[in-house]
């Protein structure tokens, strides 16, 4: 996986960030980690820097000073990962709920197959998602279906968080316009690439519930999805 860096936003994922850094050095070993630690409480970001003795010019991590966001925290690495010029960025989360077995073949998606972004996709072949109660299941599958009839993006999981962007595609979006800080980032993201006209290739994956540390998902993030979802697709028609 060459020129490739994952980014994993933590807080308080001291039980996960040895393990989740270990599968992912695992997997080659041309592949980088950017860890962006919101000054979690629990020392997720001490721990990472002990690591990091064992893996030096491979492992980073970027400290803030206060639990800001997802989608603050992956702009802060994007930019920090346009600036040492990798060419393929994966955006990752660090509870185990996405396989980092999974890393070559969203790889593949962009190097070999000429996607510009591919997507670790949880609806493309069914439901292929384990431990979640039936309702959030639910919740979840009818947010990427009602994203999609919003914005009109032939994306089966518009909501997913394991993405390989190439670089060019960063680098076309202007980051600092980027609105959304929850999980609607993750939307957000993939209809700016959508506007843009940027190959786009779901790769099915299986999403499993962490079984460690607790869900950052909150009522909060869910509205912001769904009421901010119009009026990004709005605001795209006006710009037209």
């Amino acid at each position: 996986m060459t020129g490739a860096i994952v980014i994993i936003p933590t807080y308080n994922e001291i039980d996960n960030i040895e393990a989740i850094i270990k599968a992912v050095f695992s997997q080659s070993k041309e592949i980088h980690i950017l860890i962006v630690d919101d000054n979690s409480p629990d020392l997720t970001a001490l721990k990472v820097k002990e690591l990091q003795t064992n893996y030096k010019n491979r492992l980073f991590l970027e400290e803030r000073k206060e639990k800001s966001g997802l989608g603050t925290a992956y702009i802060h690495g994007f930019k920090w990962c346009l600036e040492k010029k990798y060419q393929y960025i994966f955006e990752m989360d660090a509870d185990f709920s996405h396989n980092p077995n999974d890393l070559q073949r969203l790889y593949n998606a962009c190097a070999i197959d000429g996607a510009d972004l591919s997507i670790g996709s949880r609806y493309i072949t069914g439901v292929n998602v384990v431990n979640w109660p039936m309702g959030r299941v639910l919740m979840s599958y009818c947010a990427s279906k009602y994203v999609r009839f919003i914005t009109g993006m032939k994306i089966n999981d518009t909501t997913a968080g394991y993405v390989c962007y190439k670089r060019k595609v960063l680098e076309a979006i202007n980051l600092d316009t980027i609105k959304f800080i929850g999980y609607a980032f993750q939307i957000e993201m993939k209809f700016k690439a959508y506007l843009k006209e940027f190959k786009i290739i779901e790769v099915p994956v299986i999403f499993t519930d962490r079984t460690k540390g607790e869900s950052k998902l909150s009522s909060g993030i869910i509205s912001e999805a769904i009421f901010g979802v119009i009026s990004m697709k709005l605001k795209s028609l006006f710009k037209k």
